[in-house]
């Protein structure tokens, strides 16, 4: 019985690492958006944390965005570590809610679809507030940049809210037909695992 407990974990642990690398891979798939800062750019990242938080809980989704950064700091040189906060508390805001309402309703393509809407509010909510007040003064300090509150919000307002509104939106409308798809799947990972 314990044995059967250890290596239930050990596999937990080697489908995390698994799906925090493929997440590692998605993020370097990137492009960015017309009309938009060229810095701020769209990827799938986020789809792989989804799917483990799905499966497991909540906190599962947090250690696949975790070790996607983390790797990333690792394989880049530790080059940005103000985006890599950034982008590990974006994939947070994102993931958990629509865990979240998987876990606390029933589990089904509303309560994801209803999870993903939360999650893009949150996320684009969110990032809005933390770039405004904490990360785009972080980078004026850091870069050596005259951040005025203007350029701020004006960065805020014309850049990071609409493209994690956006993010948000190209990532549920890809991640929603995958969950059908993928539904027994997930569900039979759930028996099998949790």
């Amino acid at each position: 019985m314990q044995k059967s407990a250890q290596s239930s974990k050990l596999l937990k642990l080697i489908i995390l690492a698994l799906l925090g690398t493929i997440s590692l891979v998605l993020f370097f798939l990137n492009f960015p958006l017309p009309a938009l800062p060229p810095y701020l750019k769209i990827d799938f990242s986020e789809v792989p944390a989804l799917m483990a938080s799905l499966i497991f809980s909540p906190m599962a989704g947090v250690i696949v965005v975790a070790i996607k950064n983390i790797l990333y700091l690792a394989v880049s040189g530790a080059g940005d570590p103000i985006g890599v906060a950034a982008n590990f508390l974006a994939g947070i805001m994102f993931v958990l809610p629509v865990s979240i309402f998987y876990h606390k309703f029933k589990k089904g393509v509303k309560s994801v679809i209803s999870g993903l809407v939360t999650g893009t509010i949150v996320m684009a909510v969110g990032m809005s507030v933390l770039n405004y007040f904490i990360i785009l003064p972080a980078y004026g300090w850091f870069m050596g940049w005259e951040m005025t509150e203007e350029v701020i919000w004006a960065s805020v307002i014309a850049g990071v809210l609409p493209f994690n509104a956006i993010k948000g939106i190209v990532v549920g409308i890809l991640f929603v037909p995958l969950f059908i798809k993928m539904r027994s799947w997930i569900e039979q990972k759930q028996a099998n695992l949790v």
